[in-house]
Formats: structure tokens, C-alpha cells, sequence
């Protein structure tokens, strides 16, 4: 297992810009992710880590060595591609062992470690079965396995769980968050679903038209973004603009003025708070700063948590979420209702407009 250093990689195709002064560190055993929209640049920087695409620009260090000009198969890392590339024509054992018998180990050293692979993943009774005959998540497993029996420095996952449907992916992306602290492999995750990032990674890299738009724990990009982008892309559902009014007043186009904790910057930013930030009907004296008169125009059931979209007297649009009745949470607010919704100062987050 090693660290992998990118120092401002740069990937041009042409006149377009894919990857642009692109400067990361991953530490020795951790998991990153790297999270963002089609066409941000994170599918193009694993695959320059891995050497299937070469660099424009940049150097690639793995546990301080030099890879940048290295073929894949001189990197001695693990792949595991979003459509599995599993070979059909093989058993499961097989596709598992290709990448040992391209090294050409033993045939002992071999079994032993495709079992122990195959064992790893659950999967050690289908050994002898072919792909077509696995579900979508036996073949993810099988991918995994391929993966990692070659015992990689590092392993890259390009959105393994994709093609999975919604249970799968839960249960696989605890399966390979599990394998990769059994393990302590350093690990690089791609995948477009924050949900993912943020339950699976260690720390999150979160990726916008070629650049680092923000990187760190996911609780700080979740609850402290950098940028109306971050906050936006993270599900900061609430969103709104306005312009700093004194040291700790934040007035929005809306008219309201708000109380925020004491900041010195001016200028338009947004003011960002989540669903889950927001009391509807609230006791609590310390809200009544943030307290505005609103309505119930709609709501939206989501299992364990309801969605309300209200407005206030003001016309502005706010999300505020609360438990359903299914975990114990309130009954639900008929359409129409009038409420009252607050939040306290410390909940909301300014970022650059």
C-alpha cells in the first residue's frame, strides 16, 4: 500500500481542457472519492492514475515514486472498470485469475489466491461459473475480487455501483468501504452520487469542469461548502441571495433580514441552509431571530423524512424536512397550513454567489 501525490496534472485534448492543474494528496491507506457531474474531469484523472490515458502535463507519484510514464501493467494497481469487462467466455475463477496468470506466478500461488479473493467477496461457491449466469451484484463482487487479487498498491473503483439498482448499491458500498479497512488499501472512488461519497469515502473531492472546486471530510463539504456550486451539488436545497447588513445581519432580495453569526465580508453571496436545518412551529426561543410566517404550498413523502415547500409572507421559497410518521415523527402538515419556520443563526452558510 502507498500514497499517491498528483502534481498539477493537466489532460488536453485539442482546444478542450479535460483535466486542468489538477494538485492532490492521498494518503496511504484512505479512501477518496472523487464526486462530480458528467464531464467534471474525475473519470479522466483515475484513468490517468491508472495510465490508460496519458498526462499532458504533470507528474503522477506513487508512495514517492515516479509513475507518471509507466504502462498500466507497471503500476501494479486495481481496476475495477463501471461495466465490470469481465471476460464471458471464463468462469468466475478464471476472469479472477487472469491477472495472475499474466504474471505468471505458480499455479499453487494462483488457486490459493483466487480462492482467498473469492472467499473475500462471498463468493467462493460460484467459482466455476460463468458471467452471464451472476446477478449484477455477484459480478460487481467478481470485478472487486479481480481487483484486488493481484494485492495492488492502489485500488481505483471508476462508479462501480452505477449499474446497480438501489439496494445493491447500499449493500455494496458497505462491502467495499469493509474490504477496504480490512485491507488498508489506498483507494480512489469515482462516482457522481453524493449519497456514496459521503457515506463511503474518508475524504471527498468534489470536481467541476476539470478543476478542484472543493476537497476535505465529508461532514465539510456537507455542512460547510466553499461555493454556491458546493452547496448547490451537496443539497443545500435552500439557496438565498442577498447582501451582508452589518456584522451579523444577512438582508435577502426577499426584503427579510436575517441574524447570522458576525462575519466582515460584503458583497452578494448566498445564504445556504439545509431542509434538515429549518423548525417548522418551533418552541425554542433562541429561533425567534430567524422566525418568518410561511404556508405549506406542497409536500413530498420520502420513506423517513417529509419535504415541505412552503412560502412565506414575503414570497420566498424555502424547504424545511422533518421525520416522517413512519420513525416517529409528527403527523403530517395539510397543504394550505400556515406555520411558522426559524433556524438558528449558526445553521446557515455564507458562499460566493
Amino acid at each position: 500500500m502507498s500514497d499517491v501525490t498528483l502534481q498539477s496534472i493537466v489532460k488536453r485534448y485539442g482546444a478542450t481542457t479535460a483535466v486542468d492543474n489538477v494538485s492532490l494528496k492521498i494518503e496511504q491507506g484512505e479512501l477518496v472519492a472523487l464526486l462530480g457531474p458528467s464531464g467534471c474531469g474525475k473519470t479522466t484523472t483515475l484513468r490517468m492514475i491508472g495510465g490508460f490515458i496519458p498526462i499532458t502535463e504533470g507528474r503522477i507519484l506513487v508512495g514517492g515514486k515516479d509513475i507518471t510514464h509507466l504502462p498500466p501493467n507497471k503500476r501494479n494497481m486495481g481496476f475495477g472498470f463501471q461495466n465490470y469487462a469481465l471476460f464471458p467466455h471464463m468462469s468466475v475463477g478464471e476472469n479472477v485469475a487472469f491477472g495472475l496468470e499474466m504474471r505468471r506466478l505458480p499455479k499453487h500461488e494462483i488457486s490459493a489466491r483466487v480462492k482467498s479473493a473469492l472467499d473475500r467477496v462471498k463468493l467462493g461457491h460460484l467459482v466455476d461459473r460463468l458471467p452471464k449466469q451472476l446477478s449484477g451484484g455477484q459480478q460487481q463482487r467478481v470485478a472487486l475480487a479481480r481487483a484486488l487479487v493481484i494485492e495492488p498498491d492502489v485500488l481505483l473503483l471508476d462508479e462501480p455501483l452505477s449499474n446497480l439498482d438501489a439496494q445493491l448499491r447500499n449493500e455494496m458500498k458497505l462491502e467495499i468501504r469493509n474490504i477496504q479497512q480490512q485491507l488498508g488499501i489506498t483507494t480512489i472512488f469515482v462516482t457522481h452520487d453524493q449519497d456514496e461519497a459521503l457515506s463511503v469515502a474518508d475524504s471527498v473531492v468534489l470536481m467541476r469542469s476539470g478543476r478542484i472546486e472543493q476537497q476535505g471530510a465529508p461532514d465539510d463539504l456537507f455542512g460547510k461548502p466553499s461555493s454556491h456550486f458546493v452547496a448547490e451539488f451537496m443539497g443545500m436545497t435552500n439557496l438565498l441571495s442577498g447582501e451582508v447588513a452589518g456584522l451579523d445581519r444577512f438582508r435577502l432580495e426577499s426584503g427579510d433580514t436575517l441574524a447570522i453569526p458576525s462575519v466582515a465580508a460584503g458583497g452578494r453571496l448566498a445564504l445556504a441552509i439545509r431542509p434538515e436545518r429549518l423548525v417548522i412551529d418551533g418552541d425554542d426561543d433562541v429561533l425567534a431571530a430567524n422566525t418568518l410566517p410561511a404556508e405549506v404550498e406542497f409536500a413530498t413523502y420520502r420513506g423517513l423524512m417529509i419535504d415541505y415547500r412552503l412560502r412565506t409572507s414575503s414570497g420566498l421559497a424555502l424547504v424545511a424536512r422533518r421525520p416522517s410518521p413512519a420513525v416517529g415523527g409528527p403527523a403530517p402538515l395539510a397543504v394550505g397550513r400556515p406555520v411558522r419556520v426559524s433556524f438558528h443563526p449558526e445553521a446557515g452558510t455564507l458562499v460566493p454567489v
